[in-house]
């Protein structure tokens, strides 16, 4: 059996060290857009080494890039799975403090839970950071395995919030470049699905598709820009369902409705994002961040 469940989840932590440099986070704060317009000082905020702010969402690429990619966790064992039949399900990441733009810490990561979704297996990497001064992040990252359940698992919890009321109080659009999922490989995510019109073919799409985790990006630097006045550190957490694709040429449209939240100093933002191009067809749902 391709995925054997007992065994994934019986295995001990891998750890290892990572580092990251400034280099990586201006890398990474461009691949998801940042530095437009180029002279904006908003913008330069995430793009000059200077007065460098790092946006929560770069933990999804920090050290290596693959620890929260969406090809992540397929070699624990137990697990033996076709690439071009995983998709990137959800993501969560859960921030202690706000990120330093360059660092060293250690990375501890395991297959936390195993899904029986009947038509799809779903796999939960968790995944613990933390350097000299104590824990850094946490990340929870969902792969949806097709055709690999049915093996009479537990189909785990549901990602689904209620819808939010009223309309939105922000609506974002945001231009993908052409190159900008090859230009977002380059933070460690290589799977040929975003780069290889032959790849993407085999896995049922016309064209490659841009990472899930760079909408995610995205959307995220989005609602820091538009409700916390450009400050990431505010970031406590931010988790997301990917509902569908999008296409590097596309325009991604970020909706925004800010909630007063509990306890007393924090702030609840929920957010959904949509292809404008192909009838506002969804991309992100469920997304949720929580803020000071």
């Amino acid at each position: 059996m391709p995925i054997d469940a007992a065994r994934a989840l019986a295995a001990a932590p891998r750890e290892t060290r990572i580092a990251w440099t400034r280099k990586d986070v201006l890398l990474y704060h461009l691949g998801i857009g940042a530095g437009r317009p180029a002279t904006d000082p908003a913008e330069l905020r995430y793009v000059l080494e200077d007065r460098l702010r790092v946006l929560p969402a770069f933990v999804t690429v920090a050290g290596d890039g693959g620890v929260a990619g969406e090809g992540a966790g397929l070699d624990a064992p137990g697990v033996d799975v076709d690439l071009t039949a995983v998709l990137h399900g959800a993501q969560r990441i859960g921030l202690h403090r706000p990120l330093p733009p360059a660092g060293e810490a250690t990375r501890t990561s395991r297959i936390a839970a195993v899904h029986d979704k009947g038509k799809a297996a779903v796999l939960v990497l968790r995944t613990e950071a933390a350097d000299a001064d104590g824990p850094l992040w946490t990340s929870d990252t969902q792969l949806y395995v097709r055709g690999e359940g049915g093996f009479g698992g537990d189909r785990g919890p549901s990602p689904r919030l209620p819808a939010p009321e009223g309309p939105p109080a922000h609506v974002v659009d945001r231009g993908i470049r052409e190159d900008q999922a090859l230009l977002y490989r380059l933070s460690g995510d290589w799977n040929p699905l975003h780069a290889d019109p032959e790849f993407a073919a085999l896995a049922g799409f016309d064209r490659p598709i841009l990472h899930g985790l760079c909408s995610y990006g995205m959307a995220l630097k989005a609602a820091v820009d538009t409700v916390l006045a450009g400050d990431p550190g505010r970031v406590r957490s931010y988790a997301t369902r990917f509902a569908g694709v999008v296409y590097p040429g596309e325009t991604l449209r970020i909706r925004l409705w800010p909630e007063a939240g509990a306890p007393a100093g924090t702030g609840r933002i929920r957010l959904t994002a949509s292809a404008v191009e192909r009838d506002e067809s969804p991309v992100l749902a469920d997304a949720l961040i929580e803020h000071d």
